[in-house]
């Protein structure tokens, strides 16, 4: 029984050593598709969910992200660039160390 239970492996382990968490390619196409309007709408939307849950999933790190990224790019007003740089910046960190932690109780 020993020798079987060595051969068990741990998903989220070996997608953090992948990096395979740190991205969403079907998120990373609806926004790619989204016009500013939409990106703004999506901002509020991202925040309203992030208030609900009352913590940011690692799920959601990884979309905002993305989002905010967009929205970096795609600001017309300095304000709100530095806004979605700096919120993008913490999510960045925000993962960087949810997966240190992780990797920490593997």
């Amino acid at each position: 029984m020993q020798n079987v239970e060595q051969n068990i492996i741990s998903l989220s382990a070996e997608r953090n050593k992948r990096g395979l968490v740190q991205h969403d390619p079907y998120y990373q196409v609806q926004i790619n598709r989204m016009h500013k309007i939409e990106l703004l709408e999506e901002m509020v939307r991202f925040q309203e969910e992030r208030s609900a849950k009352g913590k940011l999933t690692l799920n959601m790190m990884v979309r905002g992200r993305i989002l905010f990224r967009a929205l970096e790019v795609s600001s017309e007003t300095d304000e709100l660039r530095l806004l979605a740089s700096s919120y993008r910046r913490h999510l960045e960190h925000e993962i960087e160390d949810f997966l240190k932690a992780s990797a920490q109780l593997n």
